[in-house]
């Protein structure tokens, strides 16, 4: 794989070898891991529900509480790998992570349900780390394509944890197991799994292509890399508007996918009086299609960036978003369930478009704050979700009621990716730097847009 300044400029999915790879293959995974952990206990919530008896107010806030927190773990984790990196974060975050994962199982009331659920949340900020790891191995020409896949492929967890998760439980329920046991031992499998890839993560990756940053601290490289970094604050990078105008798109696109992750079994269970099961399966159907729709974002943004440059990936970002809001008034009107599940899962495409569209265009906000601009935006999804989460909390909305409300939302926000801007000196580094990796890939032609630079 040729690279360009030791950054891949191509993605083999069958190569396991080079430490390029090594972070997409494990970054994905972690994060598929994540998502299973996060949001294992979404599907049971009819059963936890009927044990604990919880109210719609009540469940409301378990889903607020299930995302609220992971805002501030991802501005801290953020900040935090522009500093050590993300294979010693990754690793801590996976197996500390673990441990309110298993120990949900110990809820006999709301109160402690709510605290767990709570502390569950932390491990979404995997994500930042995901996105930023993959950032540092790959080059402009395929970091957002790289970006969106990991993301994707990690979110796709989201998905096999609807339809997985009902099988576990009925499973412990098979060998004897009562139902209110049944779910406590399911909640176990996933933080098992975590603390495993934990482990998996120190071992068989590193910081950046040349290594980690504590063997490279004795280098030049890795002393740039560090001054580099902070050189660059928290309060320098929240001053840039283009930062806080993401943040707000990805609350529009990651926010509404966590809300269907946690309210979608349930809502199918309900609306449609489907089984656990059943629910299970078709709300997994909307997390499936993290397993191409996301990469789709990123591949096109990166198209998009190599014809129209910068200005072609925001441009995609906005009629990408466009589309998810109009698809998902489309998806809360519709009563029948053959049609409820495509429009949903026509939904589905495009607000995962959308996140990949997005983490386009957020490796070339900041180059020397990766990190930091990474947890800003990727926050702005939970705060989306959180806001998301007092409409399905309110006693006098109905669930498509709140999915209307929200995909006008989501319409009226896309106007606002048409704002962000970057200067004739951003545009003229980024056409520069894919020159450069096109050049590495001895591509004989070069896009018409940057033969003009």
């Amino acid at each position: 794989m040729k690279t360009s300044s030791k950054k891949a400029t191509s993605i083999n999915l069958l190569n396991f070898r080079t430490p390029q790879m090594k972070a997409f293959h494990l970054s994905w995974i972690a994060f598929f891991l994540c998502f299973f952990g996060w949001f294992g206990i979404a599907p049971l919530m009819a059963v936890v529900r009927e044990e604990l008896d919880l109210s719609k107010f009540q469940i409301g806030n378990i889903i607020i509480s299930s995302v609220a927190i992971t805002i501030f773990a991802r501005l801290a984790i953020g900040w935090l790998l522009d500093r050590i990196g993300p294979r010693i974060t990754y690793t801590y975050l996976l197996i500390l992570g673990a441990i309110p994962v298993m120990l949900i199982g110990f809820s006999n009331s709301y109160e402690s349900f709510l605290v767990f659920r709570l502390m569950i949340g932390v491990i979404g900020a995997g994500f930042v780390v995901t996105q930023y790891h993959t950032s540092m191995m790959f080059a402009p020409n395929v970091v957002g394509t790289a970006n969106a896949t990991t993301a994707g492929w990690g979110n796709l967890g989201g998905g096999v944890t609807q339809m997985l998760m009902p099988l576990i439980f009925a499973g412990f329920v098979s060998i004897g197991f009562l139902d209110q046991e049944a779910w406590r031992l399911a909640m176990v499998v996933p933080g098992i799994l975590m603390v495993i890839c934990g482990f998996l993560y120190y071992r068989h990756t590193t910081d950046l292509p040349e290594g980690n940053l504590k063997d490279l601290k004795k280098e030049d490289f890795a002393d740039k890399v560090e001054k580099k970094a902070s050189k660059v604050s928290f309060a320098t990078v929240s001053k840039d508007y283009r930062v806080w105008l993401l943040f707000l798109i990805y609350g529009a696109c990651f926010g509404v996918e966590l809300t269907i992750n946690n309210i979608g079994a349930i809502y199918f269970h309900d609306f449609f009086e489907l089984d656990l099961k059943t629910a299970g399966l078709i709300a997994g159907l909307f997390g499936l299609m993290n397993l191409f729709a996301r990469s789709m974002g990123g591949f096109f943004g990166d198209k998009a960036g190599m014809n129209w440059g910068l200005k072609g990936r925001v441009w995609l970002l906005g009629a990408v978003l466009l589309a998810e809001g109009l698809s998902l008034v489309l998806f809360s009107q519709i009563n029948i369930l053959p049609f409820a599940i495509g429009s949903m899962i026509v939904f589905s495409l495009f607000v995962q478009m959308a996140e990949g569209a997005t983490y386009a265009v957020v490796p070339f906000v900041n180059r020397k704050a990766i990190g930091t601009v990474s947890g800003i935006v990727g926050a702005g999804g939970n705060t989306g979700a959180v806001l998301a989460g007092f409409l399905f909390k309110s006693e006098s909305l109905s669930y498509s009621d709140a999915l209307a409300i929200l995909g006008i939302t989501v319409t009226l926000v896309s106007v606002f990716s048409f704002l962000i801007r970057f200067s004739k000196e951003d545009e003229q580094e980024a056409s520069e730097e894919l020159i450069n990796s096109i050049a590495e890939k001895n591509m004989e032609v070069a896009p018409a847009y940057l033969m003009e630079k």
